[in-house]
Order: structure tokens, then sequence, then C-alpha cells
């Protein structure tokens, strides 16, 4: 593992970062004396999605696209007499 002073750390902050996150960790150290660790993160694991987890708990009526379609005709136009 390569040792970086505090000043180069600076100086090259960037290229360092994107280095340690392609998996080469590295020390910054400050006069000789090593100071912190810089490891890449760890991608937390993703939640599997489970397809149809909730079948069985809700009921659509067969008649849902023309649902209170009467009703909602009347409240835009009135009653036709």
């Amino acid at each position: 593992m390569k040792t970086v002073n505090i000043h180069d750390a600076k100086t090259h902050l960037s290229r360092l970062v994107e280095d340690a996150a392609k998996g080469e960790p590295f020390v910054i150290a400050k006069a000789g004396k090593p100071m912190v660790k810089v490891v890449p993160l760890e991608e937390a694991p993703k939640k599997k999605r489970r397809a149809g987890f909730l079948k069985g708990y809700a009921q659509i009526p067969d008649d849902f696209n023309t649902m209170f379609a009467k009703e909602i005709e009347e409240m835009f136009h009135g009653e036709r007499e």
C-alpha cells in the first residue's frame, strides 16, 4: 500500500480518490507518521424486490374501468330529463 504525505495528498486528491475507488487504498502521512487510511466504500447489497408480494390483499372489480361512469357524467353535465 502506498503512503502519501499530506501535502501531496491535497495536491493530487482527485486522482488518489479515483485510484482508491478502483481498489488501490493508500495511507496519508504527516511528517512520515501514518495518519489515515483511504479505502473504497463497499456498496450496500441491494434489496431484492419481490413481485406479487401483495397478491390477494386487494380485489379489482371487473367493471373497474367503467365504475361510477354514470354518476361522473351526471356531475359534469347534470341530470338529463
